[in-house]
């Protein structure tokens, strides 16, 4: 394995880990904070990336599809926590999953009822479709680049909003005392309201981000869902540092053992065997690191303080 290829590989892994984080940091917003079993989340990255892909069929303008689907990604989850999700807040976890469960079928029937069941592709623009040399001789797709770029900003934004802002200081307020946060004049409902709509647009940021590398597809986010729950087990729940740091983890994890396995696999076994072997060990390492984690440090690596 020459050092090039190790390289790109390594941004792949923060790729694929930066988008984890802002799958996994809107998770952690709604059950580390507010405290809430939302197993639709991966909807929201599906219809993020739905609204990314028609916008830019109908415009013909990737950047205007980007721009135009995320008002309506934070519109989503505003009108779905006002319809459905604030009735659910005192209710026990287990009607959460079962409620929010159903909404993963809602939504993937109708995706499938509006836009059909056959896949989606998204064209990148001239800008965003060339290589960039990360190193001489070692080009790297230009839209990966980005996808990375704007997932450390939102990251960096993430952070700001709930450490650094008086909204930020709201819903940490809340969180600790809703009672005391309520009786200080602060609207506890709209909070909500917002926190979940911010939730779900990073989560639909995301789709829009992963739909030009893959496919847009119905049920396209419940592997992501899963792989965010592990993020901020990891991380610790309710912990934006931690859902980041653990996000990069796994990335780096999922995605250097894709490519290291199988050339370790080579040295005992056949090149087929070594090659179908290798992503699925690569796969159980991300699951064998969470239960590392959870045994040595069951609160996560960056529990939030109290």
């Amino acid at each position: 394995m020459t050092v090039t290829l190790l390289l790109e590989q390594m941004f792949n892994g923060l790729q694929s880990g930066v988008m984890l984080f802002l799958i996994a940091a809107g998770l952690t917003l709604i059950l580390g904070i507010m405290d809430f079993v939302f197993l639709a989340h991966g909807a929201q990255v599906m219809i993020g990336a739905y609204a990314a892909a028609s916008l830019t069929a109908l415009t013909g303008n990737f950047l205007v599809g980007i721009m135009l689907a995320i008002p309506i990604t934070f519109a989503s989850g505003f009108l779905l926590e006002f319809l459905l999700i604030r009735h659910l807040y005192r209710r026990d976890h287990m009607d959460q999953v079962l409620a929010t469960f159903g909404l993963i079928l809602f939504f993937n029937e109708l995706i499938r009822i509006g836009f059909g069941p056959a896949a989606l592709f998204s064209d990148l623009p001239k800008a965003l479709s060339g290589f960039v040399n990360i190193l001489p001789d070692a080009p790297y797709p230009m839209f990966r680049l980005v996808v990375i770029i704007v997932g450390l900003a939102c990251a960096i934004g993430i952070h700001m909003l709930v450490s650094h802002t008086r909204v930020g200081a709201m819903v940490r307020a809340g969180a600790n005392n809703e009672a005391m946060t309520a009786a200080l004049g602060i609207n506890i409902r709209l909070l909500r309201r917002f926190v979940f709509a911010v939730g779900a647009c990073f989560a639909g940021v995301a789709g829009m981000m992963i739909g030009p590398l893959t496919a847009v597809e119905p049920g396209m986010g419940e592997p992501l869902l899963i792989l965010s729950l592990v993020v901020i087990i990891i991380g610790g729940i309710g912990s934006v540092r931690g859902a980041f740091v653990a996000a990069v983890l796994v990335g780096m994890v999922d995605t250097m053992g894709r490519v290291l396995l199988p050339v370790i696999l080579r040295s005992f076994m056949g090149q087929a065997a070594a090659d179908g072997a290798g992503p699925a060990l690569a796969s159980m390492m991300v699951y064998i690191l969470m239960s590392l984690v959870l045994v040595f440090k069951p609160t996560g690596l960056f529990p939030p303080k109290g």
